[in-house]
């Protein structure tokens, strides 16, 4: 186990050591996910299925598993990536309310002050955006007029290589810093706003202690009937039995040579997570 004293450095400085991690590696360590598509296909509902399949074929070609190692956050081997897939995926849905009514809802501007993304239709909020390897993907994709992404990360390096990307669009896009597990910070749309908040291996990046209290916070910001796509690390996983001794926080929370941290879930802790924030 680590000292407390590491414990407060890696909390207090998380920020630091992502910021570190991008200005490193830029946009040229995690590849563009378009395998999205056919693990989530709410991503871009106005594609036609033969697209979506020809998509998905694509990707079973392609596809390499994310994964980062145990050690400076350096690529694992093809070989150790294809062992790290007990990545969990899951789907929660905001119970909506009757049906002819979230119909008309949906296509309604929701009645507050302007915000980024007032007059869309379907809104997208991605959490722990990196530099945009899933918003991008959305944004070639779903061709939906109505559309409009929002994304943040707590890295403000990761949020400028955003910005600065030749296919960031602010008038279908909204990039900016937030830190998740920050009470005092607050969202740029208003509750009860979007359709779709999309994790991908974010939510096992930040203490197992605030993460119910940073899900029910989100869950605040779904319509009637929106949902949370999540792809996250799974217990005993490859990259879980990388770790040396030395480096693990606490139960099933680890950090890598870079300072940046990991939790691997089970599907059960995930399940009472996101049932205790729906029900909230």
């Amino acid at each position: 186990m680590c000292s407390a004293t590491m414990l407060v450095d890696y909390e207090v400085n998380a920020h630091k050591y992502w910021n570190d991690f991008y200005k490193i590696h830029e946009n040229g360590f995690f590849k563009d996910r378009h395998w999205l598509f056919t693990e989530f296909p709410e991503l871009a509902p106005t594609q036609n299925e033969n697209y979506l399949k020809d998509l998905h074929l694509e990707n079973k070609r392609n596809e390499v598993p994310e994964c980062r190692s145990s050690d400076s956050g350096s690529d694992l081997t093809i070989k150790e990536q294809h062992k790290c897939s007990t990545s969990l995926g899951h789907k929660i849905q905001k119970p909506p309310v009757e049906e002819d009514v979230t119909q008309k809802l949906s296509h309604l501007m929701v009645c507050t002050d302007d915000f980024p993304g007032s007059s869309a239709t379907y809104r997208i909020l991605e959490v722990g955006c990196g530099v945009g390897n899933t918003v991008f993907p959305i944004l070639q994709t779903n061709s939906d007029p109505g559309l409009f992404v929002y994304c943040c990360d707590f890295s403000s390096t990761a949020i400028e290589l955003v910005q600065t990307n030749s296919e960031y669009d602010p008038s279908r896009c909204f990039a900016f810093v937030h830190d998740l597990c920050d009470e005092d910070q607050h969202y740029p749309m208003p509750k009860e706003s979007l359709d779709v908040i999309v994790l991908i291996f974010v939510l096992s990046a930040i203490v197992p202690d605030k993460m119910q209290k940073a899900i029910c916070r989100l869950s605040k910001l779904l319509k009637p009937g929106g949902m949370m796509l999540l792809r996250d690390y799974g217990r005993y996983d490859m990259a879980q039995l990388r770790f040396k001794k030395g480096q693990c926080l606490s139960g099933n929370f680890y950090v890598r040579g870079d300072g940046t941290r990991v939790y691997f879930f089970t599907q059960g802790m995930k399940n009472i997570i996101f049932i205790f924030a729906k029900n909230t």
